[in-house]
């Protein structure tokens, strides 16, 4: 097999390359327990099962929240043009009990949106308890409009209309925070015909 010998063929060629790569796949799924009942490809499985790295729960670790979190604040400072941006001691202690069932991902967006909606720049307890409490994460039940309410076109139209309206129409901007590249975004204002000032961006 090419994956396993290391070796591929350019498209058109009969001439087999060797090539020096190293293949790292992730996952959440226990990919043994799903071989052993044939809803994953046993044979694969032991191709790419080389070394298995076991990375726990962020709950099981929270000596990395304050090391996450001062990443993610270095990050935003830049983004939202905020320098003076910080986290107090007794509020990085509050995030290190949280049990966070959505991981890096939930602390990412507790904290931006903690930002986003608080004007200080030193970020205590209330600003993010505030924002868990909101969380569609909270108590592991999603909050999202009832099926038929409204579609999925008209809720990423209020998105960024939103991001926007908060980022005074500087694309680059509204499109980080919305997780666009510029582009995209572009595609999407003129697609949904939102009104925007390229020179402001």
């Amino acid at each position: 097999m090419p994956l396993q010998d290391r070796t591929y063929e350019v498209l058109g060629s009969s001439r087999t390359k060797s090539v020096d790569v190293r293949v790292v796949c992730a996952t959440n799924k226990n990919l043994t327990a799903m071989a052993n009942n044939g809803t994953f490809r046993e044979d694969l499985l032991y191709r790419i099962n080389l070394i298995t790295v076991t990375l726990p729960a962020l709950r099981e670790r929270p000596k990395d929240i304050p090391l996450l979190v001062e990443f993610f604040i270095n990050n935003l400072k830049q983004i939202y043009n905020r320098p003076g941006l910080s986290v107090s001691k007794s509020a990085m202690k509050w995030l290190q009990q949280l049990p966070l069932p959505g991981n890096i991902r939930q602390l990412k967006n507790l904290v931006e949106r903690s930002i986003l909606v608080s004007n200080k720049n030193v970020l205590e307890i209330d600003d993010f308890k505030t924002q868990l409490e909101l969380s569609p994460q909270k108590n592991g039940n999603t909050k999202w409009p009832g099926v038929g309410t409204v579609t999925l076109e008209e809720m990423e139209i209020e998105m960024i209309k939103r991001a926007m309206a908060f980022h005074k129409n500087r694309v680059s901007k509204a499109a980080t925070a919305l997780g666009l590249t510029r582009s995209a975004l572009y595609r999407r204002l003129d697609k949904f015909e939102i009104p925007y000032d390229e020179a402001e961006d």
